[in-house]
């Protein structure tokens, strides 16, 4: 039975840390699936049976224990970036200014929280303790990361800070969706105005989602204009997928020469359709575009997927299709959403594009397009490597700042994050194809989340009892209640009283401004409509960012 033994016991064995780290991972997730007065912690009590085995006596080779947290983490930060790229700067664009003031207003406030704690208790609890308190009560695993991968640069020998995390993180959760209820009854909100606000709004911004119309030519000063010239007098983007021209149906491109009485159909931004139809001429309801009768060529549409990595960051303009193969886009499907096909669009590899045309016009698109779904299978590996490679040395690129005798390194955590970013959003530039699917990019992030967190618990779990159950657990779990429940309250009345904000986006606000799911879940259910989830992914790249980053300067800065 000597085996068994060194299975449970021996930390040097490879086989010993294989079947901890298998055991705390699954019985976590699993246990994380239970709902507590309807909220479920998810993947986060993975930390807390971490904990749990290492109080027993269960650990690992130390070497080994770090090693799988940093690349867990590096894993988790670099798909996350990956993820938040492509929106981060375009959150910023328009009532998005707003928002995302507002989400750096809850992160300052949280960090002001602490701080005035800190102070106030004069050092009973050490800064770090309150960083990972801090990480706990806005319920953000990267901070907790980031400010551990920091104490490493400091050669912090003091208690896990992940044992503050665990006392915080759960209150945490709850006290988030308890602000959302406290702020609607000060704020006497009623649930159904604030319904038809959002309805009222998506009626009158219709912003470029793609419009079809039929339109008969009647503007004589188009006659004998060619479709490229029209659209220059127009200065506005449409795609004229069909045209009837003396009984027969064609496929224009931009050299076809319109002529009075011609009927067009039109795809275009449903913002730019009035003045379309006032300047070609009226809207037509009866044309049976399918009519057999019309067509020289038979004509069909269809959705093609790019998956040629040569297409890649090049715009519907570069590449003609109207001119050299005799097919108009439409539109552009990316991540479910459809856009409309503007000349300027710049394509990605992963979306779908609506071709209309004739068949053996739209064979030679797919192939040029690639269309190959098993391509996609495949995560871009390479891509993902050299990001993380990039982000490394970035990371650990010495900042000098004044006042501070040693140089600040964003570490394997600001670092990771902030290259991931630039990639999801500029890859196509230099070449990297940044596409995975959504099924790949959360399977590495949970595989990087779980190995963090396992590890942390690890190695916190041998004196978590000693120092907080024994200790100072209940203030921290006070400290962590007041960080979370104080900015919110303060900064959702300002969001509603003077920016007039609509209560479900603001619910979303307040979930996204904490990367906070189980918030985003209980503000859907509430709600009924898409507005949470819009506030959310608008506050959460910024918000994400900012989380990481103020942990770990919070550490180098003051510690």
């Amino acid at each position: 039975m000597n085996w068994v033994q060194d299975l449970l016991t021996n930390p040097n064995s490879i086989a010993h840390i294989v079947a901890l780290y298998s055991f705390v991972i699954a019985a976590g997730v699993l246990l994380g699936k239970i709902k507590f007065f309807g909220i479920s912690l998810g993947v986060t009590f993975v930390l807390f049976v971490g904990i749990l085995v290492g109080h027993f006596g269960f650990t690992g080779n130390p070497a080994i224990l770090s090693f799988l947290q940093d690349f867990g983490l590096i894993l988790f930060v670099f798909c996350i970036g990956l993820q938040v790229g492509p929106s981060f700067f375009s959150s910023f664009k328009k009532g998005g200014i707003t928002m995302n003031l507002l989400a750096v207003g809850i992160v300052a406030l949280n960090i002001t929280v602490a701080l005035v704690m800190y102070y106030a208790l004069q050092g009973r609890v050490e800064l770090p303790m309150m960083v990972g308190i801090l990480c706990g009560a806005v319920t953000n695993t990267p901070g907790l990361g980031a400010a551990n991968e920091a104490l490493q640069q400091l050669s912090y020998q003091g208690p896990e800070i992940a044992m503050g995390y665990a006392c915080a993180y759960p209150l945490g959760v709850m006290g988030i969706i308890l602000s959302l209820i406290v702020i609607r009854f000060i704020c006497r909100v009623n649930l159904t105005q604030e319904s038809e606000e959002i309805q009222r709004g998506e009626e009158a911004n219709p912003h470029l989602k793609p419009y079809t119309i039929s339109l008969r030519v009647e503007n004589t000063a188009l006659n004998g204009k060619n479709l490229l010239q029209v659209q220059t007098f127009l200065a506005r983007d449409f795609v004229c997928t069909r045209i009837i021209q003396e009984g027969h149906m064609n496929t224009p491109n931009a050299n076809t020469v319109l002529h009075i009485g011609d009927l067009m159909f039109i795809v275009c931004a449903e913002d730019d359709s009035e003045a379309i139809m006032a300047f070609i001429g009226p809207k037509v309801e009866d044309v049976n575009w399918n009519d057999p009768s019309y067509q020289e060529k038979p004509m069909v549409s269809r959705r093609i997927l790019i998956t040629q990595p040569n297409i890649n960051g090049k715009t519907l303009g570069e590449l003609h299709f109207s001119s050299m193969y005799g097919v108009n886009v439409t539109r552009v499907n990316r991540s479910g959403m459809d856009l409309f096909a503007a000349r300027q669009l710049t394509l990605q590899v992963g979306d779908r594009v609506m071709v209309v045309g004739p068949q053996d016009a739209i064979e030679r698109v797919a192939n040029l397009l690639g269309n190959q779904l098993k391509r996609l299978d495949h995560p871009n590996i390479v891509t993902i490597f050299i990001g993380i490679l990039c982000g490394i040395l970035f990371g650990s690129l010495p900042i000098a700042i004044p006042g501070m005798p040693t140089p600040v390194k964003l570490g394997l955590a600001g670092g990771p994050l902030i290259i991931s970013i630039l990639i999801g959003r500029f890859g196509h530039k230099v070449k990297l194809v940044t596409y995975t699917t959504m099924s790949a990019n959360l399977m590495l992030r949970e595989v990087g989340l779980v190995l963090f967190l396992a590890s942390v618990g690890i190695k916190a779990g041998e004196n978590f009892v000693q120092t907080v159950v024994e200790g100072d657990g209940l203030l921290y779990v006070g400290i962590g209640f007041l960080i979370t429940f104080i900015p919110l309250i303060i900064i959702g009345m300002i969001a509603r009283w003077h920016h007039k904000i609509n209560y479900y986006t603001l619910m979303g606000l307040i979930a996204g401004s904490n990367t906070d799911p189980p918030a985003l879940a209980y503000a859907n259910q509430v709600s009924g409509n898409d507005a949470p989830a819009v506030g959310y992914s608008t506050v959460y790249p910024l918000t994400m960012f900012l989380r990481i980053l103020t942990a770990q300067l919070l550490i180098l800065l003051l510690a």
